[in-house]
């Protein structure tokens, strides 16, 4: 048995024995907002008063009186949900291995399906902008890939006017087994773009291995060394070197296929992507990824709807 595949994780009725009142939701909440008390986001003062406006807990400063609600400059902001209905989505959207659609979700949940498409990508954009703080270090391999496909009577290959381009990235330890993934969409596989790519997403001095591909020299630009292994017409299990990548990409598809009947790819593939790499980074530890999600989420701050729906260039 691999040791990953069936650890324990957090069982359902595990989890509503934890989060399954308000008031758990809120002292939970409460706990990742300030793990060592309320501070005044104003002043920084901890004494403080509790009240309930509007059914929501409420902090209020004893020094200078400013009134700070529990879901406030959260991910949570604004929202008329129970907590209880958010935890959920957590928990749901955490441990789904092979991901969770928002109509899923809304039949789990009970809500209608812009609500659900809405904590669904509150979430993704959650999970997106926590890994975007991580950099991949050591030894990575790298390769060239696409969201979508031809349209009929489109452009066929890498041409196509549906398809997506996103560098897949994956480091390794010691044993030459993965550690972490990042799967970012990229404007155009250019020598310039991978640059930009590699300042984001990898750490300087990183070995860079590719399959030869132009492109990827511009990683050096970015201080990482780079490798290349020339695959030629071998197919991809031909080629041991970049084994653990395929694998990690084909589970990718997997999911997608199995997840979604479509998405917009150019404007929400990024969330999709980040989300999947999310849950792959956190395998190790499923019992506490829920948890992981709703630190990240007390962190984040707002991510209204006109935010979410803009293009994603500004997400």
């Amino acid at each position: 048995m691999n040791r990953i595949q069936f650890q324990a994780g957090l069982s359902l009725p595990a989890f509503l024995k934890q989060f399954g009142t308000e008031t758990q939701c809120e002292t939970a909440l409460e706990g990742a907002r300030w793990p060592e008390g309320f501070r005044c986001p104003h002043c920084g003062e901890a004494r403080h008063y509790v009240l309930r406006e509007r059914g929501r807990k409420t902090f209020q400063c004893q020094n200078c009186r400013m009134q700070t609600s529990l879901i406030a400059g959260t991910v949570f902001q604004s929202t008329h949900l129970a907590l209880t209905l958010w935890f959920l989505a957590i928990y749901l959207i955490s441990e789904a291995k092979t991901g969770l659609s928002a109509l899923a979700l809304k039949r789990h949940l009970g809500v209608s399906y812009p609500t659900a498409w809405l904590i669904q990508h509150k979430l993704m954009q959650t999970m997106t902008e926590r890994d975007a703080q991580y950099t991949l270090c050591g030894e990575v391999l790298v390769d060239d890939a696409y969201l979508g496909g031809e349209r009929v009577g489109g452009k066929a290959g890498r041409g196509s006017e549906n398809k997506v381009p996103f560098v897949a990235a994956v480091s390794l330890n010691a044993e030459e087994h993965p550690l972490y993934t990042k799967m970012i969409p990229v404007p155009g596989f250019t020598c310039a773009a991978l640059t930009d790519w590699a300042k984001a997403a990898l750490a300087p001095g990183s070995q860079v291995i590719s399959d030869g591909l132009a492109c990827f020299t511009g990683v050096t630009a970015a201080g990482c060394d780079h490798q290349a292994i020339i695959i030629g017409l071998r197919k991809p299990n031909q080629v041991p070197e970049f084994g653990w990548l395929n694998t990690i990409l084909g589970n990718l598809k997997t999911s997608f296929s199995g997840a979604y009947h479509a998405f917009n790819f150019a404007k929400y593939g990024s969330r999709h992507l980040a989300a999947f790499a999310y849950r792959f980074n956190r395998r190790f530890h499923l019992d506490t990824l829920p948890a992981r999600l709703l630190v990240a989420a007390a962190a984040i701050g707002p991510r209204p709807a006109r935010w979410l729906r803009q293009a994603e260039e500004s997400c």
